[in-house]
């Protein structure tokens, strides 16, 4: 085997070896990146949703007060707002998804399945927290879920879950009188649950992995080609050429001229030394000749 074969061998070994370990770290270190711009993107969707709420609140619902108890909109519900707006948001993201789930809801609609019932247990039993993820595994692959808590915070929330007969009357003929009261001030009576495929972050990472891998290979490749063209002019052409002479001279022919390799390095040592000794050689031959 070549030199040159025997040294891009190793070199190659070298480059696949480091190649595995950048791609595995790489993706790890990506695939964070991407969770995070999905936390992000929760954030923002979660900040739209009480900004709304916000809205309806303070900007629909007291227009609509004195109406209530002959007439009942959902749209003055802030919820019911909230979500009608993801719907529309969900039609350009429909990766992502969005609920207001409660333990026990007026509307039925917003009633927390076993999974969602859980997030709400859980921050319910720890008040301190300000949310709780998980991971579940469905039909269509993996889902990343953050539940953040619903307090009652205000008094205008228990006059109509408070007790059924504080409840309007049009809102009671829509929903009934068997749902969503006995709510108190402070409890977490649900949740609102944003959702993400983690297919998403997955493809968000591998987007970057092959980026980053293919600037890599790049690197990789310049610098085998680099390495091997300074390989090919300091120490395989010297060597080859010192080769061909002293193949010449081993058969007693010293007509070849003297290779000389200027510079510093190793292999100028080399051919100063092969000179000396090709020179002696010479000599000697010739002084047994006489």
């Amino acid at each position: 085997m070549r030199l040159r074969t025997k040294f891009n061998l190793v070199l190659l070994t070298a480059c696949v070896i480091g190649l595995g370990a950048a791609s595995f770290l790489t993706y790890r270190a990506a695939q964070k990146n991407a969770l995070e711009e999905i936390e992000n993107e929760i954030a923002l969707i979660r900040t739209n949703a009480l900004a709304v709420r916000h809205y309806t609140a303070t900007g629909i619902t007291p227009l609509l007060a004195n109406d209530t108890d002959v007439l009942f909109l959902p749209q003055s519900v802030p919820s019911f707002s909230a979500q009608t707006v993801f719907a529309t948001f969900k039609e350009t993201f429909p990766e992502y998804s969005y609920k207001e789930a409660a333990l026990n809801p007026t509307n039925p609609d917003d009633l927390a399945n076993d999974w969602e019932a859980e997030m709400i247990n859980t921050l319910r039993a720890n008040p301190e927290l300000e949310r709780v993820t998980t991971i579940r595994n469905t039909e269509n692959g993996r889902v990343y879920n953050v539940a953040f808590p619903f307090k009652i915070t205000s008094e205008g929330c228990l006059r109509c879950h408070s007790d059924p007969s504080l409840a309007p009357a049009a809102m009671l003929d829509i929903y009934s009188d068997q749902n969503g009261f006995g709510w108190q001030m402070g409890e977490t009576i649900g949740a609102q649950i944003v959702s993400a495929p983690m297919a998403l972050a997955d493809k968000r990472a591998l987007d970057l992995i092959v980026v980053i891998m293919l600037s890599i290979i790049a690197a990789f490749t310049v610098v085998i080609v680099l390495v091997n063209l300074m390989l090919s002019r300091i120490v395989l052409k010297p060597v080859s050429v010192m080769s061909e002479i002293s193949e010449q001279v081993s058969m007693g022919d010293f007509s070849a001229d003297e290779y000389v390799k200027k510079g510093n390095d190793e292999i100028s040592s080399l051919s100063e030394s092969f000179n000396r000794m090709r020179r002696s050689l010479d000599s000697a031959m010739k002084l047994l000749d006489e």
